[in-house]
């Protein structure tokens, strides 16, 4: 593995993102959706915040309610907003000069499993556990 191969070789780019302000119902839908595990939140352009869905698991009311969607929303969206759910600030890699194993480093810690590629403030990619995988994988 090159120890200085760019972020820009793993990240991914074409991101589903949430704004802040909206229902953490809309978070559940868009990971279901797409099939990620993780939201950037975003004003603009500008990250603010990531949601897992682990986040929402955590929230452990699909258990109490059942397998009802529309239940589980509406306690999600009356109980919780999405910027009480999130990770705000969460820690980020540059675009400009971050690199793979920055970025290994950074989630082999195992506190999360997705990182924000930003350039400045701004969202541009998203390195996730899976990513990092694949890439070494490709390597062998």
């Amino acid at each position: 593995m090159k120890k200085n191969e760019p972020i820009a070789k793993v990240m991914s780019t074409e991101l589903v993102t949430i704004h802040h302000g909206e229902p953490v119902s809309r978070a559940r839908k868009l990971m279901v959706e797409h099939d990620v595990h993780h939201l950037p939140v975003v004003s603009g352009s500008e990250l603010i915040g990531v949601i897992s869905w682990s986040d929402i698991l955590r929230l452990s009311f699909a258990d109490a309610l059942g397998s009802d969607d529309r239940a589980v929303d509406a306690t999600l969206d009356h109980s919780f907003t999405l910027e009480q759910v999130m990770s705000a600030d969460p820690i980020t890699i540059s675009s400009r000069d971050g690199t793979v194993r920055e970025a290994a480093e950074l989630l082999a810690k195992g506190k999360f499993h997705a990182l924000p590629v930003v350039d400045g403030k701004n969202l541009v990619g998203l390195v996730t556990s899976s990513d990092l995988l694949r890439y070494l994988a490709d390597l062998f």
